[in-house]
């Protein structure tokens, strides 16, 4: 099975990808980030004071990503490069990635990429206060990537809530859970319930 995890920048898809995989543990699940196939700055779109936009669905190399995706669904180990916003072309980590009967995989683009949105068993699409998902790109992007506060409130209003409203809000409807990730306790018992039945239901 494939479950996909689908949110905007800060909304906690990796968090709640790995609190998953904790919890389904037993499965040995692979965990697959779709922030691993962006390509390299020097190759993505600058808007019109030439800044680099990461938040475009050409951002990724979606072609690759669709290929690796499929090969796991199919039995085979991977490898990928560990992508880090900081680090200097070619000096990513490889990491190898082995199949497993539960993958999951988190991004952005999960749904208007549909060759990948046909591959899902089961889509999450994370719903969270916009605030809230503000101040944890901020922190994130502060202490880990080292970016000035201007630079991330820019890309915010010129980046992020564009690729959300474009690429990710029409396909809200479309998941077969919706996830508040204001209340995670919660959900979290509701969302591992859902994904036990469909565990179950897909052994008969």
């Amino acid at each position: 099975m494939i479950i996909g995890i689908c949110g905007g920048s800060g909304s906690g898809k990796t968090t709640l990808m790995y609190r998953l995989a904790h919890q389904f543990a037993v499965c040995k699940p692979t965990l697959f980030s779709m922030d691993n196939y962006y390509f390299p700055i020097e190759k993505q779109v600058k808007d019109a004071k030439g800044v680099a936009n990461f938040d475009l669905p050409s951002s990724i190399d979606r072609h690759k990503l669709y290929l690796d995706l499929l090969q796991l669904q199919q039995g085979s180990t991977i490898q990928q490069k560990e992508y880090n916003f900081n680090s200097e072309t070619g000096k990513n980590v490889l990491i190898t990635l082995n199949p497993s009967q539960l993958i999951f995989i988190e991004g952005l683009f999960l749904f208007e990429y549909q060759e990948i949105h046909q591959l899902l068993d089961f889509s999450i699409f994370i719903d969270f206060d916009s605030k809230l998902q503000l101040d944890r790109r901020l922190y994130r992007d502060q202490e880990i990537r080292g970016y000035d506060r201007e630079d991330i409130l820019y890309r915010w209003e010129h980046h992020v809530l564009p690729c959300f409203e474009n690429f990710l809000l029409p396909y809200r409807n479309e998941a077969d859970f919706i996830y508040n990730n204001t209340t995670p306790d919660e959900e979290f018992l509701r969302l591992v319930k859902a994904l036990e039945f469909k565990l179950t239901c897909s052994k008969k």
